[in-house]
């Protein structure tokens, strides 16, 4: 299987079937080579899944992310392998720990440390299989314990709400053979007042959850330029361009 150079990601919750039919068909019409969809408090991933791979001839789908504590690791290793069977090979699986919220007050799971816990399911995932190399499999990943962990047990990595220089950093453990999928912010507004303000609504949800903090931190922004909303120069640096006020 080819990643190709160019995909989208949308929110699952976001969108109605109907509408999810509309989006993936223009997404597939467009050239685009994957369709990468979340999963949060909506939509079930693998069964979102295969439903918008039957309404696709060649566009992948990729999960970002199907939350590994909302089933165990067999039965991803297996839908993986099913969603393959059903759309030659066109589904790729990307596993991530979600956030405390959504596990602890939303599933009633205990959320485990991270990079321990995502270890021991790839591991089970693997356990046994002689062809676990070649199940398609990427993680999201920010720090550098669990970016390693992609390089050693995946295919790869989705970062999600990260700089340029994440980037970098990123492909710079993962070797270059490895796949670097990256969520990518873009605006098209040309007013910077009003761009600045788009990025602060979108952004501003994700500034409670401590992975996404915890990370921004690690890579130079301070506590002050995450207050209320986001600091101009944050805003601009996860934009698709050094600034914000330019159009994509």
């Amino acid at each position: 299987m080819e990643l190709g150079k160019m995909g989208v990601w949308y929110a699952a919750d976001k969108l109605e079937p109907a509408q999810w039919i509309d989006f993936v068909t223009t997404v597939e019409r467009c050239g685009y080579d994957t369709q990468w969809y979340s999963e949060a408090t909506g939509f079930e991933s693998m069964a979102l899944g295969s439903f918008l791979l039957c309404q696709t001839s060649r566009l992948k789908l990729g999960s970002s992310i199907a939350n590994i504590y909302a089933r165990d690791a067999i039965a991803s290793r297996n839908g993986t392998k099913t969603l393959n069977r059903i759309s030659s090979d066109r589904y790729i699986l990307g596993l991530g720990v979600s956030h405390v919220p959504l596990v602890e007050r939303f599933r009633g799971h205990h959320y485990g440390r991270p990079v321990a816990t995502m270890r021991s399911y790839l591991e089970q995932m693997r356990a046994g299989q002689d062809d676990a190399d070649d199940l398609p499999v990427v993680i999201a990943a920010l720090g550098p314990r669990m970016l390693e962990l992609a390089a050693e047990l995946t295919w790869g990595a989705i970062p999600y709400n990260v700089t340029p220089e994440h980037t970098a950093h990123a492909r710079s453990i993962l070797g270059p053979d490895k796949w670097l999928a990256v969520e990518q912010k873009i605006c098209l507004e040309p007013d910077t007042g009003k761009a600045l303000e788009l990025a602060r609504n979108e952004l501003s949800r994700y500034m409670v959850l401590p992975n996404y903090r915890n990370n921004w931190l690690r890579h130079g922004f301070t506590e002050a330029e995450l207050q209320d909303g986001g600091s101009e120069r944050f805003l601009n640096a996860m934009g698709a361009r050094s600034h914000l006020s330019g159009q994509a």
